[in-house]
């Protein structure tokens, strides 16, 4: 018994060492077929499976929003995720001015651009940190969510990918990794199209055009741009060798 802490505190020592071996660790990059392979069920992910996959955009779409109010220095009140893939966040802070603004640019381009910087992570070997990096925000996620459907689809995600990142094969990681990053990269442009066809009155376009005077329509286009370029950019990442085949 007199070992027990010395014992305990020995155990919690090693378990950080391992755990920051593992983030750290490279691991091979994969094989075209691989990768390309990864890219079409994404693909096909997005096109048969949307309401699951938009979870995840939303998902993204709302900590988007939460990291620019707080960088901003707005106050958070909280995330909500609902059971028809629509999301809330609510801040409080000036009714305009940049804060807002940016905060409310910041949704519709945060799949886009969590997946080209997933991608950048995957290219560069550290498929084991883009899915560690991934449960940490999803956890900054949980800690601001108020409702419980949103709690139970952030901590379920986030369990999962925790889980399987602790027990995969470096292989492995990488293919997970890899289809995670397309996944929001291919998410990122389909909710603006459906913006641009559906611009509501509490839309995050019409928000902008009431606070900027700019249009709405330009908002979405903007947005549009964003995310197919953030696509475009994670393709040549995650494929570098039929990149360097096509040029």
């Amino acid at each position: 018994m007199l070992w027990a802490p010395q014992a305990r505190h020995t155990g919690d020592v090693d378990l950080v060492i391992e755990f920051w071996r593992r983030l750290t660790q490279l691991g091979p990059r994969l094989p075209l077929e691989w990768a390309l392979g990864c890219g079409l069920v994404a693909l096909a992910l997005v096109l048969v499976a949307w309401p699951a996959v938009r979870l995840l955009a939303t998902i993204s779409h709302e900590a988007g929003h939460a990291l620019v109010a707080r960088l901003c220095g707005r106050r958070l009140s909280g995330i909500r995720v609902h059971s028809d893939t629509s999301g809330l966040t609510v801040t409080r802070g000036r009714p305009g001015g940049p804060g807002m603004v940016a905060t409310l640019l910041a949704g519709y381009a945060a799949p886009g651009l969590v997946g080209l910087g997933l991608a950048w992570l995957v290219s560069i070997g550290h498929a084991a940190a883009a899915l560690w990096l991934t449960v940490l925000g999803l956890a900054a996620v949980l800690v601001w969510t108020r409702n419980l459907y949103g709690l139970f689809v952030v901590a379920l995600l986030g369990a999962g990918i925790a889980a399987a990142s602790w027990y995969a094969q470096p292989l492995l990681l990488g293919v997970l990794a890899s289809l995670l990053a397309w996944l929001l990269l291919w998410s990122g442009p389909r909710p603006v199209i459906e913006l641009i066809g559906h611009r509501g009155a509490g839309s995050d376009a019409a928000q902008l055009a009431a606070i900027t005077r700019v249009p709405g329509l330009v908002w979405c286009l903007g947005w549009l741009g964003v995310t197919v370029a953030a696509l475009l950019g994670g393709a040549v990442l995650l494929l570098p060798d039929l990149a360097g085949l096509l040029r």
